[in-house]
């Protein structure tokens, strides 16, 4: 999965328009980042790239960009 498929997936996991995010957004601010938006992209990282993210490792993510490099997504 490209980062601009994984920000797309993003959008709809936080229920934003597509195309809301561009990666610089820290996750703090999201109205709808919380414990639910991360199992869904945790759940997205092993559906898509076959990987398998611990959700300490992703709670630990500060912004879009970190999420999106965690969760393979390449640029």
């Amino acid at each position: 999965m490209n980062r601009q498929e994984f920000l797309a997936q993003l959008d709809e996991i936080l229920e934003l328009p597509s195309g809301t995010l561009t990666g610089a957004e820290p996750l703090s601010e999201l109205e709808h980042w919380d414990s639910l938006a991360m199992l869904n992209v945790i759940a997205l990282a092993s559906d898509r790239c076959g990987l398998n993210l611990s959700p300490r490792k992703v709670a630990a993510c500060s912004s879009v960009s970190d999420l999106a490099r965690l969760a393979g997504a390449e640029e």
